[in-house]
């Protein structure tokens, strides 16, 4: 699944640096995620990084948006192979 930000989030702007992907982007109230861009790290770290990072546990796993480890894993592919 690609990840979502809730509206707990306090837009402290430690998230959006951390993305490999570039999904983090400011909204008008509060940072989001690009579902399409969101690969949850996989091929770049074991674990998200934004949730690693946010201070405020506002960013759960997005159920409009379900994906398999395999699914997350080909997006990831072929978000690197566009940037090369």
């Amino acid at each position: 699944m690609a990840l979502k930000i809730t509206h707990e989030c306090i837009n402290c702007d430690v998230c959006e640096p951390e993305c490999p992907n570039e999904a983090i982007f400011q909204g008008i109230e509060i940072y989001q995620i690009d579902p399409n861009l969101c690969t949850e790290c996989v091929g770049h770290f074991d674990k998200p990084q934004c949730v690693a990072v946010c201070p405020v546990d506002c960013i759960p796993l997005d159920p409009e948006h379900p994906e398999t480890q395999e699914q997350l894993l080909q997006k990831y592919r072929r978000l690197t192979t566009l940037t090369r």
